[in-house]
């Protein structure tokens, strides 16, 4: 579902923040991408999301070459994905339904079906009777869990999550990692760039660790300790 091929990514003024970084994810699989402040973590998802295009190398999403996507088409390639940022990017002036409900409208579905599956997605997180509230009357974890909803809201393929525990105590932390893990359990690709160590340790799933823009170690499920 994910494959990264000899990736490099260079910004300007001489940055290298990616080198021939290689590794894959499949459907079903669910992975840790760890490494220190400024090792790539958020580039490569940047990559995988077309916020940003490689260097070289090629990136691919469910089999489809993300480099030859033209920029008019990234929106239709783009609903495959689901995104959880650690800064939530909810609209305050719009009610927890409304902010979940935002992915179908712009593919189109139906009013019909929006309300089933957005009901359906607040469920699965836990807050749907908080869907008439207003994001900023929610608590940190409770509003992760919206950025959660909306993600899945569209049964992506792929969901990716750029430190979503990164603001959240350690109890909350594990709650939103058992989420994806039950997404993972249901056949959806996982990639979760996150420093918490410790909290990797206690998922006990695939850890792909970077330095300086280089993959140095790919560590199996079984293995982490």
């Amino acid at each position: 579902m994910i494959g990264f091929d000899l990736v490099s990514k260079r910004y300007e003024g001489d940055h290298q923040a990616l080198t021939d970084v290689s590794f894959q994810v499949d459907a079903g699989e669910m992975a840790f991408v760890t490494g220190h402040s400024g090792a790539g973590k958020s580039t490569l998802l940047k990559l995988l999301a077309m916020i940003e295009r490689p260097t070289n190398g090629v990136v691919t999403l469910d089999g489809q070459k993300l480099n030859t996507v033209r920029p008019s088409d990234i929106p239709r390639v783009r609903r495959k994905l689901g995104m959880v940022f650690q800064d939530h990017r909810l609209l305050l002036d719009r009610s927890v339904f409304a902010n979940v409900e935002l992915p179908l409208i712009i593919a189109g579905v139906t009013p019909t079906e929006r309300a089933r599956r957005v009901r359906a997605a607040l469920e699965k997180v836990g807050l749907l009777s908080y869907e008439k509230q207003l994001p900023g009357t929610l608590s940190t974890g409770e509003q992760q869990r919206v950025g959660i909803a909306r993600a899945i809201v569209a049964k992506p393929a792929v969901l990716i999550a750029d430190e979503p525990t990164g603001n959240l105590d350690p109890q909350l932390a594990m709650e939103i990692m058992g989420l994806f893990a039950e997404f993972q359990a249901v056949g959806t690709a996982v990639l979760v760039a996150s420093h918490d160590l410790m909290l990797i340790k206690r998922m006990k799933k695939r850890v792909v660790v970077l330095d300086h823009g280089k993959l140095v170690a790919d560590v199996p499920a079984t293995e982490v300790v």
